[in-house]
């Protein structure tokens, strides 16, 4: 073919080339891969083709709002594995892919410089003319005169040694690439990721009951009185204030102190009872103020950096005012009354659960989802979520998408604690965050085992860990009649192993050690059922630690994610040491899991994970005392005294100063 500006051939051919194995993906693209602004996703791919043919790959990706594709050419790593990554730098919807396609010209380079034969170097060259006057029909300017030009230096040279210099032109080359017809070309299908905000990723977040807020024992707290405790909250280095439930709570059935099934006069009542003729999910208990009131902590809290979250839990008391504007969202039983929340041999008569099997249910649904609604407009962003384990799935999918399609930036924190699969199936629905199994890990075995399972594991991917030492409902075993100490082990844990972590603020910081009783997890006197007053004047030891360790979170970005996570193996099991790294910040933590007794041991770092294969000199400053050591090599020592700090937190530099 002589004409050097003929039409592409090649576009109509029956796709020949391969795109395998695309990663990242959830469940082959039926749920979205999670990322916050500014991070990359990188794609791989297993790109090829049959025979001796050779391939070439581009990842294409767009945004929220693109009406068109980006693309970017996808670099070979081994055995038919390409790479190529991308940022990105919106809030939202964004979409990713490869394509793949037969890369003849590279092929045909490939065997035109193991020719030897000058006739047939001359037969060859023809060969590559071709091809690159294919390339020509797509180019324009400059870039199409230069391929013209080569195509005919090809065509008309005979000396074997200057057709071999024309064929080694590799800018030439990757010019015609760059316009030649994607042969056989296949695209893989459009894989889901969602785009969140940096606090979805790297959040603070502290539990208190609003109510219990007031500075006089006895009376019942406001908003201005939590308005009055932000600045003592956000010195700690909090950035997130979740509230329980702020609704009217239900005066029917409802429940005494330590959760008696008989109130007293005065019993404030659980505030997840919600409902009472004052209103119900989109109303706030009279004691707590007003709406106004309300929007002012909002305001407040946001001056200070910080949000407040918002406790959802899609359930009602009897008085609630659905119950009689709605009895078909509620099951009966076969004496006619309305079905209570149980869990046998419990009962919660001051709770109706909602039937979300009722046939009136698209009603429902866009009710509940009117509540989201409401708060958002209410300067509202975050919330967390009550047992949404025990609503449907397929609501949950269409809440969150139906939210976030008009309110991108709102967060979901899944409060869950059920079965992994489920857990997990929450996570690929779209909830942001999701509580986990962390407040029941203790030993460095169940640490390592779970955490490496956060991390490293596909489900990085969709299932980011927000880790609670305690909640109202969990006094866990490990602070059940404990000293202070165990608080502060567990806290730093959660600090610096996970990006997001919370406490159940006051009774953490004062604590709280009483259990009800031997078997359950709940307090003795616990805040879901009444009034208390915190002397939060004595939270030392704990607001302390709390606040150097948010600080050194907020200094260090190796802290502000969890997927660098790496283990270093101790001597010792009452030793747990790990390190993170973003870029040149490299933490290395080391925690005494014994409240009790001083420990020691050696700790055989891995080098490599501290980028610092090339060093045997090395120096680690603890963030939390300001002490310096010099250490060498991979194995040094530790000793850690839980009466004067419960963790080494050391910043890793290499050398010696």
């Amino acid at each position: 073919m002589n004409d050097l500006s003929r039409a592409s051939v090649r576009e109509t051919l029956a796709p020949s080339a391969i795109v395998e194995s695309v990663a990242p993906q959830v469940d082959g693209g039926r749920f979205a891969i999670k990322r916050v602004v500014g991070e990359e996703i990188v794609v791989s791919a297993d790109c090829f083709a049959h025979g001796h043919e050779r391939v070439r790959a581009e990842l294409r990706w767009r945004g929220p709002g693109d009406t068109t594709w980006n693309g970017l050419a996808m670099e070979p790593l081994a055995n038919d594995r390409w790479s190529a990554r991308f940022v990105v730098d919106r809030i939202g919807f964004w979409q990713y892919g490869v394509v793949c396609w037969i890369d003849h010209l590279a092929a045909w380079r490939d065997g035109f410089l193991r020719r030897t034969d000058p006739a047939d170097l001359r037969v060859h060259a023809l060969v590559g003319s071709d091809l690159i006057a294919e390339s020509i029909a797509n180019a324009e300017g400059s870039a199409r005169e230069d391929l013209i030009q080569w195509a005919r230096t090809l065509r008309e040279e005979s000396d074997p040694q200057k057709l071999h210099e024309l064929a080694m032109d590799d800018s030439r080359l990757e010019l015609a690439q760059c316009h030649a017809p994607r042969s056989g070309a296949v695209q893989s299908l459009s894989l889901p990721a969602w785009v969140d905000r940096e606090r979805g990723r790297f959040s603070s977040w502290y539990e208190c009951f609003p109510r219990s807020m007031s500075a006089e024992p006895g009376r019942h707290g406001t908003f201005a009185d939590l308005e009055a405790n932000l600045d003592r909250i956000r010195s700690m280095g909090f950035d997130v204030l979740y509230l329980p439930p702020i609704h009217p709570i239900g005066r029917t059935r409802r429940k005494g102190r330590n959760n008696s099934t008989l109130a007293e006069p005065g019993d404030v009542g659980s505030p997840w009872a919600i409902g009472a003729r004052e209103g119900g999910h989109t109303a706030i208990h009279p004691e707590l103020g007003t709406h106004e009131d309300f929007r002012r902590l909002v305001a407040a809290a946001k001056e200070r950096d910080m949000e407040i979250a918002l406790d959802i839990a899609l359930q009602v008391a009897p008085d609630h005012p659905w119950v009689t504007q709605h009895p078909e969202w509620f099951r009966r039983r076969p004496d006619g009354s309305v079905q209570f929340a149980e869990n046998p041999p419990k009962k919660y008569e001051d709770i109706y659960p909602i039937d979300f099997e009722t046939r009136d249910w698209r009603a429902l649904w866009q009710t509940l989802r009117e509540v989201f609604e409401f708060w958002i407009g209410e300067g509202v962003e975050i919330f967390r979520v009550d047992n949404p384990h025990t609503k449907p799935f397929a609501f949950w999918e269409w809440l969150i998408a139906s939210v976030r399609r008009d309110h991108p930036r709102t967060i979901f924190l899944s409060e869950a604690f059920t079965r992994p699969r489920v857990m997990h199936r929450l996570a690929k629905l779209g909830f942001t965050q999701s509580y986990t199994y962390f407040t029941w890990r203790t030993t460095k075995a169940e640490l390592t085992e779970y955490f490496t399972e956060l991390t490293k594991s596909p489900s990085r991917e969709y299932f980011r860990p927000n880790c609670w030492p305690n909640t109202p409902d969990i006094l866990a075993q490990q602070l059940r009649n404990q000293p202070i100490e165990a608080f502060a082990v567990r806290l730093a844990l959660a600090a610096t192993l996970a990006a997001s972590y919370g406490i159940y603020g006051p009774a953490f910081e004062l604590g709280e050690n009483r259990p009800r009783d031997d078997v359950s997890e709940e307090y003795l006197e616990s805040e879901k059922y009444e009034l208390r007053h915190w002397d939060v004047a004595r939270a030392g030891r704990i607001a302390t630690l709390a606040a150097k360790l948010n600080a050194i979170r907020r200094e260090h970005p190796a802290l502000q994610s969890d997927w660098s996570l790496a283990f270093h193996a101790t001597d010792n099991d009452m030793l747990i040491c790990y390190s993170k790294r973003s870029g040149a910040d490299t933490l290395l933590v080391a925690v005494n899991l014994d409240p009790h007794n001083v420990q020691s041991g050696w700790v055989n770092a891995d080098l490599a994970a501290l980028g610092l294969a090339d060093y045997g000199a090395w120096t680690v400053e603890d963030l939390v005392t300001g002490e310096r050591y010099p250490w060498w090599g991979s194995r040094n020592f530790l000793m850690l005294d839980p009466r004067r700090a419960p963790a080494h937190v050391f910043a890793v530099t290499p050398g010696h100063p």
